[in-house]
């Protein structure tokens, strides 16, 4: 059984990865950094040599491989929802989480990280807040349609976020244990 955090970037999924894991004794992993480590380039330059396309098939063949673990959590790549078998796939394979914050938070958190602008790619023309607004309205009902939790990340600390997110599957982990 897997669970997999999915989201817009800055909305917390790696940094909820790892406590999460501990509190279950599960490991985890941040699928853009599992991509980054198995293709040798970062995400920017995967878009800059190869494209978008490209990207996400790699993103596809690393989520289906991750998620075949047992007792694992993914943080999902923000776009993973994009397609439509990786949607199923995650759903299937046990409980999902989705972390949603607002657009300007999911901006300020990407401004504060160091690592975003040379890892990631803007993936509009327009860049920033608008770039992030805009994509959330595309996204969203792919994220809603695979969901079995929403945690609202904003204003909440990361061990608030993992008793959040504990107490909402730990049910959905008894009923896949019983299965």
């Amino acid at each position: 059984m897997v669970i997999t955090l999915i989201g817009y970037r800055g909305t917390g999924k790696s940094t909820v990865a790892a406590p999460l894991a501990s509190r279950l004794g599960w490991s985890w992993v941040d699928a853009d950094e599992d991509i980054e480590t198995w293709i040798g380039r970062s995400i920017r330059e995967i878009f800059a040599q190869e494209g978008e396309e490209a990207f996400r098939k790699y993103e596809r063949e690393t989520m289906q491989r991750l998620l075949d673990w047992d007792r694992g959590i993914i943080a999902a790549g923000g776009g993973a929802i994009l397609n439509e078998q990786t949607r199923q796939d995650i759903q299937n394979a046990g409980p999902v989480v989705w972390l949603t914050a607002s657009p300007q938070t999911i901006v300020s958190r990407m401004e504060d990280d160091d690592t975003t602008a040379e890892r990631r790619p803007n993936l509009t023309t327009c860049g920033g807040k608008q770039e992030v607004e805009r994509l959330l309205n595309e996204r969203e009902p792919l994220y809603r349609e695979c969901a079995d939790v929403i945690v609202d990340t904003e204003g909440k600390d990361v061990d608030a976020l993992v008793n959040e997110i504990m107490a909402a599957v730990e049910p959905l982990l008894q009923e896949g244990a019983g299965e």
